[in-house]
């Protein structure tokens, strides 16, 4: 019987290779060199081993995790008119999207004729989720006039993320969304209480306060509605997460993990209250705005491949690709096409959904997700002993602490420190900048400070 393999090399740890860093340094600081510190404040080593990855929480983000390979591609769709978006829709399905977010934007529901909208699309076979902006309640009136059988997809709606951004919730808003939830018990496969990141992500959160807000949003959800009378283990069922991925790649798919991980958590301290299943925590994914540009536009392609990269590892259950070019104009079906394609890319020529959970075993990246989700969750608490996101956002604690945070990327971005490829290097402007599709942010009167939709690169394009 021959050797075993690489036997002929010594036993190495850890310290072992530091101190031959050290060596190799001449004189220069470790800390100061090898050692990175991420916007969150989190210290990153430069060589992780076994030892990083192991004690106390590490099974619990392992056990938390997707047990399945596969995704969703689930492109968005802007209402225009029923004839219009219904093409739309169907030549989506016909190319390779498995489901639909349909933006209806400020259109009123009892204006649309939905039969005209969804002809030749079955919503028992072909998930399409709906964003109506406060309008949930006559879109479901609607659709149950005309589809007699159990649909697919669910609401899009985002109430408190509405409120955080137009100042605005109706008085019976979490009244009738229990009522939607109740109608819709029996439809296994229709969610109707969605919790977004994007709002934070897009005023310019970084990663633990987005998960942080996120997480507190998703407990007043929660709260609120099981105040109106829904069991608790419907409102797990019901709930799915949609959430933004920025070009952070590593700590992106960390983040992804680190979500799971603390709505697990969160999930088993309600459990000794009262019995409860723990649901697996369904993400959706969306590739970033807030890091979308302009200029030299053709890069948000590569942005958006390798956010969708970190989306697909770190375990999301749907995926939704942005066109590169929607920033600034409509659409084409070009763009459509590209950012489709992007996820079956992923799948068919990459074979990402060949491996569940290719992240586990990394050390480096199961050692930053709990990084991140202990910091995560220490922020938690804090909103939580202010009482809770509504009561922080009043107070303009959350908007705050992202107001700190933007102005410490922009900083970076400025100095040169943090690099945007078209953006801050290698820029090219080929064309006049001109936007056709720009809406400012609506900033209505409130006693407290709005979020506002931002993207970095903007500071670059005046």
């Amino acid at each position: 019987m021959g050797l075993p393999l690489f036997s002929e090399f010594s036993a190495s740890n850890k310290n072992t290779w530091k101190q031959q860093a050290l060596k190799d340094l001449k004189g220069k600081d470790y800390d100061d060199t090898l050692l990175w510190k991420t916007h969150e404040g989190i210290i990153v080593e430069p060589y992780h081993a076994a030892e990083d990855a192991a004690g106390e929480g590490y099974d619990e983000i392992r056990e938390a995790q997707t047990k399945s390979s596969e995704w969703v591609n689930q492109p968005l769709v802007a209402f225009e008119n029923e004839k219009v978006t219904n093409a739309v829709i169907i030549n989506h399905f016909a190319k390779g999207a498995e489901a639909i977010i349909l933006d209806f934007g400020d259109k009123s529901i009892v204006e649309v004729s939905l039969s005209r909208l969804l002809h030749g699309i079955k919503l028992s076979e072909t998930p399409v989720y709906f964003l109506t902006h406060h309008q949930a309640l006559a879109l479901l009136n609607g659709l149950e006039a005309v589809i007699p059988y159990q649909m697919k997809g669910g609401l899009w709606e985002d109430g408190l993320a509405l409120w955080m951004t137009r100042g605005h919730l109706p008085d019976a808003y979490f009244r009738d969304l229990a009522e939607i939830t109740k109608k819709q018990q029996a439809a296994p496969h229709f969610k109707t209480i969605c919790v977004s990141s994007h709002a934070f992500h897009d005023a310019g959160a970084n990663i633990v306060q987005e998960l942080a807000f996120t997480l507190a949003s998703a407990i007043t959800y929660v709260d609120k509605l099981t105040d109106e009378g829904m069991p608790l283990a419907l409102v797990m069922e019901k709930l799915i997460f949609s959430v933004s991925i920025g070009t952070n790649y590593f700590m992106e798919i960390a983040k992804l993990r680190a979500l799971r991980y603390l709505w697990r958590r969160i999930q088993q301290a309600w459990s000794t209250l009262e019995t409860l299943t723990i649901e697996p925590c369904y993400i959706h994914a969306q590739t970033s705005y807030f890091y979308d540009a302009a200029i030299t536009s053709n890069t948000n392609m590569l942005r958006a491949t390798t956010e969708a990269m970190s989306a697909v590892i770190g375990g999301c259950n749907a995926l939704t690709v942005r066109p590169y070019d929607e920033v600034f104009r409509k659409p084409d079906e070009f763009s459509d096409r590209i950012a489709r394609n992007i996820s079956v890319l992923l799948s068919e020529e990459s074979y990402l959904d060949k491996v569940i959970d290719p992240a586990a075993g990394s050390y480096f990246l199961e050692n930053l997700t709990l990084s991140i989700s202990e910091a995560a969750w220490e922020l938690l608490l804090e909103i939580e002993n202010k009482g809770g996101l509504m009561a922080a956002f009043e107070q303009n604690f959350i908007q705050n602490q992202i107001d700190a945070a933007f102005q410490k990327k922009v900083k970076d971005l400025e100095e040169g420190k943090r690099t945007m490829v078209g953006v801050n290097k290698f820029r090219v402007d080929e064309t006049p900048l001109v936007f056709e599709n720009h809406s400012p942010n609506a900033q209505p009167t409130a006693s407290f400070e709005l979020l506002v939709r931002k993207r970095i690169s903007e500071i670059f394009e005046k």
